[in-house]
């Protein structure tokens, strides 16, 4: 982060270290106990960049936290069912419990969520000589972003299969779950709900493929498309893309903004349709806009697998967010991404 942070420069991730810094040891740990291992892991990160913050800064951080406490108090209690029962309303049973389970993991129903302790290269290893079924079960039973590193580092050779049985899947009933939970237990002890887990399906093998690199998702695709053309379009047609963000709403792409590199959102623009670029840009302000346009201009011209690779980024860190309730995606045709 480098010296003195200005309070403008901290993202919200980020304020929540410094948060936790002054909190104490007790207090932060108890913190920790309530987070998902994705959210323990970016926070730790963001507490290991804070080198210097500077006094005026912390007090409009404090400030700030206080303010949302403030406005949080009393609206917690009976929260969960609350929530509940808008999303079911709202999505339907099967959509609802989707979402809770990305926003809340102590609710879902998933099998076993050690693993989501684990990194990628060890759960590669730990699957790898099993077969192709169990394979794609595990992954899976991952968060997106993880179980596209693990299909990466499969060999290039059965990726195409995974995805193909991963969108194939739709719900583990108890009988085939035990027999997961079996392999599994030869390398840890773990356990898990016996009833039927909602996992796989399209919508999970397009979202992993939305965190593949180009060059890997175009080579899965065609492979795909030689055993099964159908599939491969509904995989396509559930894949969020760098230009479906322009169906989104102003609020959820200037929180998007504030999470990006500056040097991939230059890289690409470079690549993006004028309207799209010109949604972005008016996302920002007005000198944040022009210095965005200097620095294109300036770049000249790039290698599309450069734009691509950018654009690839962005997107996963859009769906990053979205999973964690920050923004909201819109998908092709307008509809709402869950």
């Amino acid at each position: 982060m480098g010296s003195s942070v200005p309070m403008e420069r901290l993202t919200p991730l980020h304020r929540a270290a410094v948060l936790m810094m002054l909190f104490g040891e007790r207090a932060a740990a108890a913190v920790l106990r309530n987070l998902s291992p994705a959210e323990v892991q970016n926070l730790g990160a963001a507490m290991y960049s804070i080198n210097d913050v500077d006094q005026l800064t912390l007090e409009h951080v404090v400030e700030e936290f206080l303010i949302g406490l403030n406005r949080e108090t009393g609206l917690n209690h009976g929260a969960p069912v609350y929530i509940r029962s808008v999303m079911t309303e709202a999505l339907g049973e099967d959509k609802a419990q989707s979402v809770i389970s990305r926003i809340n993991p102590s609710s879902a129903e998933r099998p076993i969520e050690i693993l989501d302790w684990m990194d990628a290269r060890s759960i590669a290893e730990l699957i790898i000589d099993e077969h192709p079924q169990i394979i794609a079960l595990v992954i899976a039973c991952l968060d997106y972003s993880l179980a596209a590193d693990v299909l990466m580092l499969l060999p290039e050779e059965v990726q195409p299969d995974i995805i193909r049985r991963i969108a194939d899947l739709s719900s583990i009933q108890p009988e085939a779950l035990h027999d997961l939970e079996q392999v599994m237990q030869r390398k840890f002890k773990a356990s898990s709900t016996s009833r039927a887990s909602q996992i796989g399906g399209v919508k999970a093998a397009a979202r992993i493929m939305n965190f593949t690199r180009t060059a890997m998702e175009q080579r899965i695709m065609r492979e795909v498309k030689k055993e099964d053309r159908d599939l491969m379009q509904a995989i396509m047609d559930n894949m969020f893309v760098f230009d479906n963000l322009e169906q989104s709403d102003d609020r959820s792409l200037q929180t998007l903004l504030r999470s990006v590199d500056n040097e991939q959102l230059v890289l690409a623009l470079k690549g993006a349709g004028e309207s799209l670029r010109d949604k972005l840009l008016g996302c920002m302000s007005s000198r944040a806009a022009a210095n965005l346009r200097d620095e294109m201009e300036a770049l000249g011209p790039v290698r599309l697998t450069d734009v691509q690779e950018a654009q690839k980024a962005i997107v996963a860190t859009a769906r990053k967010l979205s999973d964690e309730g920050a923004i909201v995606l819109a998908g092709r045709g307008g509809e709402q991404m869950v």
